[in-house]
């Protein structure tokens, strides 16, 4: 098995235990309607397609919070200062891919390394309201 493979087993596992699990110890998984099989077959284009946009990469970031500051105390930041950001402690952070919001979530450590669970998604309708 793969590093990236046992990675992401150990992650699944402790989010499992986090979030509890049904009576067969697997984690309890939640089907999303935007992704559901709508009965449509895609000719041999589509899939050719479809498989061409899956395969691009994306960047994935995850914001704390953000603040404005001059230049001056920009400079004047050193170990230990504290930059004030415009979120509250505890707010959800926002995932953002490509820097378009898609959902919202919180923090969670997993063997002494840092991810973020998912607590709410954008749906999709939303999102293409927003490319425009």
């Amino acid at each position: 098995m793969s590093d990236d493979q046992d990675t992401m087993d150990e992650w699944a596992a402790a989010l499992a235990e986090a979030e509890g699990s049904d009576n067969d110890g697997e984690p309890e998984v939640a089907e999303l309607d935007e992704l559901k099989d709508s009965g449509t077959a895609l000719s041999s284009d589509e899939k050719r397609k479809l498989d061409t946009i899956l395969d691009i990469p994306v960047t994935i970031s995850m914001e704390v919070g953000r603040s404005k500051i001059n230049i001056r105390n920009l400079l004047q930041l050193n170990q230990g200062s504290v930059v004030e950001l415009d979120r509250v402690a505890g707010e959800p952070l926002d995932v953002l891919v490509n820097g378009t919001l898609i959902a919202h979530g919180e923090v969670v450590v997993v063997n002494d390394k840092f991810g973020i669970r998912l607590t709410d998604v954008i749906s999709q309708v939303e999102r293409i309201k927003k490319l425009r």
